[in-house]
């Protein structure tokens, strides 16, 4: 059994990852601002700001790292993630982080989405979200245990779906199917989030899931 300290564990991502975490037997630490609309059975909530977020560390063996870069958390990201870091170090916790399609490449050897021509309403957050790829990659602190995650294009709320237990793990390439396309739900990313924690596959590196 792991315990598991998800921050931002109310949010769509957050949440789909209790719910996967709680069934297969890990003890699961919430961190959000607010309480969630639907409780899981057998998560612990805490209620915060994100600058409060470490509290949950200590005692936690992986901690996912969910939030958005965008709303209240805008622009302080990379921040909370560091102070999330540095915490992980000193408690000897690994971290996990959620971050965004957009920090993936179309092609080896090709910029990443982020360095290229993004609408200007989805620019900043995705700036935002890869500088803490970059951080990690470039400017962890030593014995960090890190690992990022990039789901892929068509992942959201907005995209929920279903839980099929089926995913395709990639690097720092995007994964498209035949048509081109690029999706995963809510459900499975949590499938793939979890079966990273469980099989400690892939320290320090960046990847992607898809189907």
């Amino acid at each position: 059994m792991t315990t598991i300290a998800i921050i931002g564990g109310t949010g769509y991502t957050g949440g789909n990852l209790a719910r996967e975490a709680v069934s297969r037997g890990h003890d699961v630490i919430s961190f959000s601002r607010s309480a969630p609309a639907e409780p899981v059975d057998g998560v612990t909530y805490e209620h915060g700001t994100s600058a409060e977020a470490t509290r949950v560390v200590p005692g936690a063996d992986v901690v996912v790292a969910t939030l958005s870069p965008r709303g209240a958390t805008a622009g302080t990201l990379r921040e909370t993630y560091a102070a999330l870091a540095d915490a992980a170090v000193e408690n000897g916790a690994r971290l996990i982080v959620i971050g965004g399609f957009s920090s993936l490449r179309p092609a080896e050897g090709e910029p990443r989405f982020a360095e290229g021509e993004i609408p200007e309403q989805f620019r900043a957050e995705a700036l935002e979200g890869d500088s803490v790829r970059a951080w990690l990659q470039g400017s962890a602190p030593d014995g960090l245990d890190w690992t990022f995650v990039s789901p892929a294009g068509g992942y959201g709320a907005w995209a929920a779906g279903e839980r099929t237990g089926s995913y395709r793990l990639g690097g720092d390439v995007a994964l498209v199917d035949e048509n081109g396309g690029s999706e995963i739900s809510g459900p499975d990313l949590a499938v793939a989030v979890v079966d990273e924690i469980e099989a400690h596959a892939h320290p320090r590196e960046h990847i992607g899931v898809a189907y």
